[in-house]
Order: C-alpha cells, then structure tokens, then sequence
C-alpha cells in the first residue's frame, strides 16, 4: 500500500537480535507500535499495508485481516479479554474479533486519540502519532476513562496549560497503558517522565531517565503563509506491559526519534531496572517467558504476512448518471479500480486528472475504473463530472457509500484483479508518485497468467 505517515513519529536481562526467534515470545512493540496478545497470539499494527498481523511465540505470522476501517493503524490492545482494539491514525477506535470481523468503532474523545486497554477497562490520551496545534480548557482531563462502547465516563488527572495556548495539544499527547488492576501509565511525548495513576485517578509515582536537556517547552514556529508549526523534542513514543508484570517504555535516544531506546519499568515503585538501546535495524520487541528482552528487525517479521486476496465485497448494482445500471460482475475478467469520490473533497478534484490519464495508458480489455460518487447532492455531482469530463463509466452511490463500505475517508479507491480480489487498498491522494507506482502494478497485473 502507498501511502505516507504525515505526521506519524518519525532485574530484566537483554538478548541480542538473532535470525531465529527462540519460543515463548510475546511482541510489546513493532516499530514505533504497541502490539497487545491475545489468544495465545501477539496482534501488532502494520500501518504501511493498513493490516493487523497476528505472530504466534515463535513471531510468525498466522493470522493477518485487512479492513476499509483500517486506513493507518498505530496500536493495538486488547480489550474484554476477546477483543482487539485498534488505534486509527485520526484517533478513532476500532474494535475487531480475532478474525477481522469489526464488532463497534467509536470517534475519538480529543482531536486524535490512542487508546489502551486491559480487561474491561478501556482509556485514551491525546496521540503522540498525530499531534495537531490547538488549545486545550483547563478543565480538560488528561486520560479519558471510556466503557466498552467507547464513551468517556471519568477524566483522569488534569492537563498542563502551556504558555502558549495552540501548544495545549501537543504538551498533553503522549503514551498510555493500563494494567489490569486498572492502573494507568502515562508518558508525555515531550517530556522526560513516566507516570502512573491509580485506579481512581491518584498519581502513584513519577519516574525519569535523566536525559539531558529533554524538559524545554515545545515552541511555535511560523510555517508558510498563516500557518504554523511547532519545534520540539521526542522524548516518549509507545508504552506496553509485558506478560511478566513489568513497563516498557520505548523512547528516543536522540531529539527527533530516530534513534530509540527500551526503558524497563517496576510497575511497583517506577524504578528503572534496565534499558536497552536499539540499533537501526531493531524495530520489534519482544519478551521471552524469563522476563528477558528479544530484539528483532520488524521489516524481516512482517515479510512473512504475504497479503491473502479476498473478495470485493459488498457487490455492488449502481446506476449511471443516465439511468443505466452497472454491476460489479460486469467488470470480471479486467483488473479494476474501484474508487469512491464526492464533488466536495478537494483531494479527489486533484486525482480525477491521474485517474484519467492511468486509464487511457490501458487496453479495455485489460483495465476499467468504476468511479463511484458519493455525493447526496445529484446536481452537484453532475457539474463535476461535466467539469472534469471523466473517459471512464461514473456510479451514482448516492450518499450512501460510505456506510456501505465503511471506509475512513475520500478518496478511497480499491484495486482488483481479474477475479475481483483485492490486489490493494489506497486511502487518499498521494499524488503523481502514487499513479507512478499504482500503474506498475496494474501493468504486472495484466501480464500476469
């Protein structure tokens, strides 16, 4: 899948990085996610290929599910003890069974969110993978307390103002993880601290690593035009407790997160019993039945989820601005791109041109596009398609695609083969790259037997 992060973050012995995982193993992080077991599985994010994998003890990967609710996915936890819950990249929770079927999703508490879980209880923080300027009320709680529907039902401890109000989101973002007597930990994203809170919202400890100079306040930086940006410090990226009991802490060894670190934590008292710094290609943590740390490379892990084609579904039988009707089956036999679109969104204003031109570089008998509009408004979507002049069939989904599909935004675009299985899923625009690469594989596709 193409698509880009934005503004994504960039006494326990150690055991080296070794080409084979020894067994027993549970994942606490790939890359810069928290992964969560459950059924005897370690289930972990895959955000570059919108997928969750699930890593039996020996990490391979057994179970892999794809979703249209899956656009990034950031973390995973387990909730109710039957249940993962997912952390989308816009904050909101999704919640699946262990086969990929989804059971509710819920809309985020703050601007984006990270949740954890344990047990039935659930909580969320403001998310140190989508950090957005804005202010926060001084009455904002800084943990959110959350039932298994996903509703706020308590706040837990209480924001920090900053100096500068726009900076009220980011000085509040941070990492989170609950144990399951309830417990919850807390690691601001731009500060040298690790917290935990009691069941009833009583701060318990607050632990430091000693990193110098990690403490200065985030500062507002013009960007272009009226808008602006924000300098700081990496300091805390993901948090995650390991079947034994203990804390981990992934954090940056350096001011940007490129170079990271593995804190362990006593949950009892906050004392820091070990620390382990990573090198470039040791991208995935794990703990072994001792209570030892196994470091691997996450890109090796994951190649072993080759993606499954499923089916498109659900058919659709739509018709066409003149009243025709067109059915998915009339498409079998080309490999297709499905996409969704609407006269409002900007982003597909700027596709239409590329879908346009990927569609003339094919023979018919190869390639089609189903544009599928979901616009409500029927006028609307006319004057676009009489502005732009598709060469391609357009749909009518009339407002009604997107609970249908259940995708996160537009646009969204689906690419099948011959045999109408998902080849990939594409969320958003990524520009003139994206059709770079989407026509290479349509092209490996159509020579394919």
């Amino acid at each position: 899948m193409r698509r880009a992060l934005g503004a994504a973050l960039i006494g326990a012995a150690l055991v080296a990085c070794r080409p084979t995982a020894p067994s027993g193993l549970t994942l606490l992080f790939v890359g810069r996610s928290p992964a969560a077991p459950l059924d005897r599985l370690s289930w972990a994010p895959d955000p570059d290929a919108s997928r969750i994998v699930g890593f039996d003890r020996e990490l391979r990967v057994v179970k892999r599910f794809t979703s249209p609710r899956l656009a990034t996915p950031l973390a995973v936890a387990t909730l109710d003890g039957r249940y993962l819950l997912v952390t989308e990249r816009t904050g909101e929770g999704v919640v699946f069974d262990t086969a990929g079927r989804p059971v509710r999703e819920w809309q985020s508490p703050a601007m984006a969110s990270l949740y954890a879980a344990a047990g039935r209880r659930a909580v969320a923080a403001r998310s140190p993978y989508f950090v957005q300027l804005g202010a926060e009320p001084d009455t904002a709680p800084l943990i959110w307390g959350l039932d298994t529907l996903g509703r706020p039902i308590e706040g837990i401890a209480g924001v920090r103002t900053p100096r500068i109000p726009l900076l009220g989101q980011l000085v509040n973002a941070g990492a989170v993880a609950v144990d399951p007597a309830g417990d919850v930990y807390f690691a601001p994203l731009t500060r040298d601290q690790i917290r935990k809170y009691g069941r009833g919202g009583q701060l318990r400890w607050t632990t430091r690593r000693g990193l110098p100079v990690r403490d200065a306040e985030p500062e507002l930086v013009a960007g272009k035009g009226r808008s602006f940006g924000a300098r700081y410090a990496i300091v805390n990226v993901a948090l995650a407790l390991g079947p034994g009991g203990r804390l981990y802490a992934l954090g940056s060894d350096d001011s940007t997160g490129t170079k990271l670190r593995v804190d362990v934590v006593d949950t009892a008292s906050g004392a820091i019993v070990a620390t382990r710094h990573l090198g470039p290609r040791e991208t995935a943590v794990a703990e072994d039945p001792a209570g030892r740390l196994a470091i691997f490379d996450a890109d090796t892990l994951l190649a072993g989820a080759a993606p499954e084609r499923e089916p498109f579904a659900p058919a659709f039988a739509l018709p066409t601005p003149r009243g025709d009707t067109v059915t998915l089956a009339d498409y079998a036999g080309k490999v297709t791109l499905v996409n969704f679109w609407a006269s409002w969104c900007d982003p597909c204003r700027e596709e239409f041109p590329h879908m346009a031109e990927l569609y003339r570089g094919f023979g018919r008998k190869d390639f089609a596009v189903a544009a599928i509009s979901d616009d409500v408004d029927r006028g609307k979507m006319l004057q676009f398609v009489q502005q732009f002049r598709p060469p391609f069939p357009i749909l009518v989904g009339g407002g009604k695609m997107k609970e249908t599909y259940h995708y996160r935004g537009l646009p969204y675009s689906v690419l099948l083969d011959r045999r109408g299985r998902i080849i990939e899923r594409i969320f958003g625009f990524g520009g003139a790259e994206e059709f770079r690469q989407l026509r290479g594989t349509i092209a490996k596709e159509v020579r394919a037997p």
